[in-house]
């Protein structure tokens, strides 16, 4: 498609409506957006899963799902993987997602809101052709947006509109928005789920160190007469208020009280089972999370990585890749083998004193070139012949090895001096 006919059938989700209220800014060339205190497409969490930590696991789980690559591929019959092609979509996936955020910071956003909202949506919101009309077209920008409003065949979304600086609800077909559902919904998401259980707990645990540190002192004063009648009630109220302004007008916080009174501090830790609740509560949702402690703090061995990445990671890319495919290839598409697949890294856990026997099992057995290795390792190409053959090299050399090793043998033509190659033995051979 060439720039002209791209800019005559591009659409926007937004329609390019020109803003009509805020306070926006003018600059030199003129109006050019929204003023804003703080980033207004970042996502913010609901029930206070930011002051606890929920917020971590989210960010962590998060973090892990955008390192892998997610890309628009060509497979072949058998579901394997042929090339990389090189469309909108692909460039979202791994380059930009918006002019705000990179295709990385887009699927951790993804991730998290899919967290906090038990369901998320992928809006399309600049595209070659109307994706309303036509079913073929290719995506230039995407946004997560919260699905406010279900209908039988379309969602209403909140979006955030780079072009007015503001978020806004607009309606859109089921078919051109990809709907992710959190595969963890049932631990994290149910209101009597494992993570709201935990939060609550936390909540409660908060209030109670609050109130344990609110620096009150809790003093019961018992005075030497019988506090029954009105007037009685009304002395003590006084002799009570009298101590405490004695405490505060006092430089040290001393106060004096009379021989007949006796005082009992009572502010000492009350004994709950909150925080063998929450430790109870922590334990059970990293299990069914599928990961451990160690994992979350970075001393994991390689079984609980890979637990972790199969059990918790590996559903989650698989929601994301598999309702792309479902809604941005068409049945064109997936008949020509397109497929949006993910790639993880598998040495990135590998440690360097077990990398070289790696390269050379990997190398030996055929698996990998000596140059697609050295990328693995971060070192720049070779530009040796054998370097990008796929063989054992203990067992034959190439082409170029076998030639160098063999000797050529001289003709008369070639022998400088015009005399016998193999003088006899009666005469003497040439000094």
């Amino acid at each position: 498609m060439g720039l002209a006919d791209r800019f005559k059938n591009s659409w926007n989700a937004f329609f390019n409506k020109d803003p009509t209220e805020g306070s926006f800014y003018y600059g030199q060339n003129g109006w050019i957006g929204t003023v804003s205190s703080s980033r207004p497409d970042r996502h913010y969490h609901n029930f206070g899963g930011d002051k606890t930590i929920i917020n971590s696991i989210y960010n962590k789980i998060a973090m892990d799902v955008a390192a892998i690559t997610i890309e628009h591929v060509r497979t072949d019959k058998n579901q394997g993987y042929v090339e990389t092609i090189h469309s909108g979509l692909n460039n979202v996936l791994n380059l930009e997602a918006n002019i705000d955020q990179t295709s990385r910071a887009f699927i951790q956003d993804l991730v998290m809101s899919m967290f906090d909202e038990g369901c998320v949506a992928a809006v399309p919101v600049d595209t070659t052709d109307n994706p309303i009309i036509y079913n073929s077209y290719d995506i230039l920008t995407m946004r997560c947006g919260k699905i406010v409003e279900w209908y039988p065949e379309h969602v209403r979304i909140d979006l955030y509109n780079d072009n007015t600086g503001k978020h806004q609800e607009i309606t859109l077909p089921k078919k051109m928005v990809a709907i992710i559902e959190n595969p963890l919904y049932a631990v994290m998401n149910e209101p009597n789920s494992t993570l709201r259980r935990l939060i609550h707990k936390l909540s409660l645990l908060d209030i109670v160190d609050e109130q344990n540190s609110s620096g009150k002192l809790d003093l019961i004063i018992q005075l030497p007469y019988v506090i029954k009648t009105t007037a009685r009630q009304q002395q003590a109220e006084q002799r009570r208020k009298a101590i405490e302004e004695q405490l505060i007008n006092s430089k040290y916080g001393i106060a004096y009280t009379d021989g007949t009174e006796r005082i009992t501090q009572l502010n000492r830790p009350v004994e709950n089972n909150l925080l063998a609740q929450v430790e109870s509560l922590t334990k059970t949702l990293y299990a069914q999370l599928g990961m451990t402690e160690s994992v979350f703090n970075g001393t994991a061995n390689e079984q609980e990585m890979l637990n972790y990445y199969n059990r918790t990671i590996e559903p989650i890319l698989a929601a994301i890749c598999l309702e792309y495919k479902r809604k941005f290839l068409t049945k064109t598409a997936r008949s020509q083998y397109q497929s949006i697949m993910f790639f993880r890294e598998p040495f990135k856990l590998v440690p360097v004193n077990s990398m070289a026997d790696i390269a050379d099992k990997f190398t030996r057995n055929e698996i990998m070139t000596a140059n697609e290795f050295r990328q693995v390792i971060g070192l720049m190409r070779s530009e040796s012949p054998g370097a990008d053959e796929l063989r054992n090299k203990n067992l034959y050399p190439t082409e170029p090895e076998m030639m160098a090793e063999e000797e050529p043998e001289l003709t008369e033509s070639e022998n400088p001096l015009d005399q016998p190659l193999y003088p006899e033995e009666d005469e003497e051979p040439i000094a």
